[in-house]
């Protein structure tokens, strides 16, 4: 199986900025593959719920905690995942959750200033900020269409309080205008097949997308394996279960395979 693993440079970057991007992560028939399957998933669509802005715009998404066999978690084992995020966070780690995230032209809403772990600690019960995620993005993520955007070195702050603005859980506002005056914004425009790997205490929102162009994304999310849940409820992320890598030329073999059985 191939090795992943990040350089001390990369390392220290991701230490320092609360996150890492790393372009052509995926190639552009794994991105293909994703990007239709997830477009003809009635499934998907059926499943979708969606989350409103201040102005009216929407955000659709979904989100799972449970690993089956198909081409969206046959990616979430993928080692190009694993392997720096147990490099990032020094510990074995499972799946917490992923979600595919649709942000549709022109109606494709904002997201509030947040950190994960604001939501987590909170709502699921996890006692340590011990969770990274990584965004793949399946269609170009440009400041027009609402990409991620980023306060660098946030994730330093530990977590912080959040309230309600706009219908949406967001971080402090107070202390976000002081974060945004003593520290870098940053806006991650990236390629279909780039992935974006960020700490869990990353303060982070999107703007409203406001192009004629879609911008789909895959979150793949994951908690390490001391962290388990220590509260059980209907709301919860999964608690630990050892998580197995996939071969890494399985997500074209998966997809094709999904792909083919669409077909007429």
């Amino acid at each position: 199986m191939v090795d992943f693993k990040l350089t001390d440079a990369q390392l220290a970057r991701y230490d320092a900025d609360g996150y890492l991007l790393m372009e052509s992560l995926f190639d552009e028939e794994e991105i293909e593959l994703l990007l239709r399957i997830a477009k003809s998933d009635q499934r998907l669509a059926a499943d979708a719920y969606s989350r409103t802005d201040g102005d009216g715009g929407v955000s659709r998404l979904v989100a799972r905690n449970v690993l089956e066999d198909d081409i969206y978690c046959t990616v979430v084992r993928s080692p190009r995942l694993i392997d720096p995020i147990e490099q990032m966070l020094d510990c074995e780690i499972y799946h917490w959750n992923h979600k595919v995230m649709m942000k549709e032209p022109r109606v494709g809403g904002a997201w509030e200033w947040h950190q994960d772990y604001g939501y987590w600690y909170v709502d699921h019960s996890v006692l340590f900020p011990l969770l990274a995620s990584c965004m793949i993005a399946l269609d170009p993520a440009t400041k027009n269409n609402g990409c991620l955007q980023a306060i660098r070195g946030s994730h330093r702050l530990g977590r912080v309080e959040h309230v309600a603005v706009n219908g949406q859980m967001s971080a402090d506002p107070e202390r976000v205008e002081v974060a945004l005056d003593r520290m870098e914004l940053v806006y991650c425009e990236m390629r279909p097949g780039a992935a974006l790997f960020f700490d869990c205490n990353l303060i982070h929102r999107s703007d409203r997308n406001c192009s004629e162009n879609p911008r789909w994304a895959m979150i793949c999310s994951y908690n390490t394996a001391c962290n388990s849940p220590f509260k059980r409820s209907p709301t919860t992320h999964p608690a630990y279960s050892k998580l197995e890598r996939s071969p890494d030329e399985s997500i074209k073999q998966i997809g094709r395979h999904q792909l083919a059985r669409k077909q007429p």
